[in-house]
C-alpha cells in the first residue's frame, strides 16, 4: 500500500499542465504585473544597431574605383535611460505605457539620474500620448531609427479579457537554459488591443501573432515572442521581438530583455536590444523617491 502511495505523489507530481493551467497562470501573473509594473522604476540599456544606406560621397580616384560598389553601413548606438510605467489618463481603459527620460547617450552624460526622475514624474501625469511622442521625437534627435516601444509590456496582452481575442495552439516542447519549457502558438483576432505604431502623426494598431513558452514545472511565464507583418509601398514590412521575463524579488514579473527587430523585405534594417536593471519599487510623489521594500527600518532610539 505505501508502493501504491508513493508511486501515485510521483505520477501526480510529474503529470503536464493543461492548456488550461498555462493560461490561468498566464491571466494571472498579467493580473500581478498590471498591478505592481506602475510602481516601479528601473534603468534601461538600448543598444540599436542600424544598417544605413551607402554615403552619398564617393571618391573616384584611378580605374578601380569605378568597379567598386558602395556598401551599407552599420551605426551602432548605445542609450541609458531611466525608465518606468504609468497609465494614460485619458485613456478609456487607463492603459499602461512606457516612459523614459535619456541619461546618457553613447557614454556622454544629458542629464543626471535626479533630473530624468523628475521629469518622468511628470510625464507620468500627461493626459493622452503627448509624452509618449515627445519620447519618441527625443530619440530621433538622438540619432535613433524605428525605435520599438512598449514590448516590455506585452504581458498585458495576456489579461483573463485579452485571452477571449486570442487563438492558442499547443506547439511542443523547448529547453530555455536549464528549463523545460511548453510552447503554445498565439493569434489577435483583431487590432483592438494590438501593437501600437506611429506613422508620422498617424498611429494605428496591429494585430500580433507569436509564440509563448512556459516553464512546465509551475507554468510561469518566461518568455513571448510577437511579430506583424504588413505591406507599404510595395515592399514587405516586418516587426518582430523577443521578449524575457524574470521573477523580481518582490514577486512579480519584470521584463529582463527585449530584442527587437525591424525588416524590410526579409531584411533587418535594425536591431534593438534592451536590457534593464531589477526594478526598484518606489512611492509615487514628485521627485519618484524609492522605498525599497528589502531595505529594513532604522533601529528605534531608546
Amino acid at each position: 500500500m505505501l508502493l501504491a502511495l508513493a508511486m501515485l505523489a510521483v505520477s501526480q507530481e510529474s503529470a503536464p499542465l493543461a492548456l488550461p493551467d498555462f493560461l490561468s497562470r498566464l491571466a494571472e501573473e498579467a493580473e500581478v504585473f498590471h498591478q505592481n509594473i506602475p510602481k516601479t522604476l528601473t534603468t534601461e540599456t538600448l543598444e540599436q544597431r542600424t544598417l544605413l544606406p551607402p554615403s552619398r560621397f564617393h571618391p573616384r580616384i584611378g580605374r578601380s574605383a569605378v568597379q567598386q560598389v558602395p556598401q551599407p553601413r552599420l551605426r551602432v548606438r548605445q542609450i541609458v535611460s531611466e525608465y518606468s510605467v504609468g497609465a494614460l489618463q485619458e485613456s478609456p481603459s487607463h492603459d499602461l505605457t512606457e516612459f523614459r527620460q535619456v541619461i546618457s547617450i553613447d557614454g556622454r552624460k544629458v542629464q543626471s539620474d535626479e533630473s530624468a526622475r523628475h521629469a518622468l514624474s511628470i510625464g507620468l501625469k500627461d493626459p493622452d500620448d503627448r509624452a509618449r511622442k515627445r519620447m519618441l521625437e527625443d530619440f530621433a534627435n538622438h540619432g535613433l531609427v524605428d525605435v520599438a516601444t512598449d514590448y516590455g509590456l506585452i504581458l498585458l496582452t495576456f489579461s483573463k479579457r485579452g485571452q477571449q481575442q486570442i487563438l492558442f495552439t499547443p506547439a511542443g516542447d523547448l529547453q530555455i537554459g536549464v528549463d523545460s519549457v511548453a510552447v503554445l502558438d498565439w493569434q489577435q483576432t483583431s487590432s483592438a488591443d494590438g501593437m501600437l505604431e506611429f506613422i508620422g502623426n498617424q498611429a494605428s494598431r496591429r494585430a500580433m501573432r507569436g509564440r509563448l513558452m512556459f516553464r512546465k514545472s509551475d507554468g510561469l511565464p518566461e518568455r513571448v515572442d510577437a511579430w506583424t507583418e504588413h505591406s507599404l509601398n510595395g515592399h514587405l514590412i516586418r516587426d518582430e521581438a523577443t521578449v524575457d521575463y524574470v521573477l523580481s524579488p518582490h514577486g512579480f514579473l519584470t521584463p529582463a530583455s527585449v530584442l527587437h527587430r525591424h525588416l524590410v523585405d526579409a531584411r533587418v534594417i535594425t536591431e534593438n536590444l534592451y536590457r534593464y536593471q531589477p526594478f526598484k519599487l518606489f512611492g509615487a510623489d514628485a521627485e519618484i523617491k524609492f522605498t525599497e521594500l528589502d531595505t529594513p527600518p532604522p533601529p528605534s532610539k531608546k
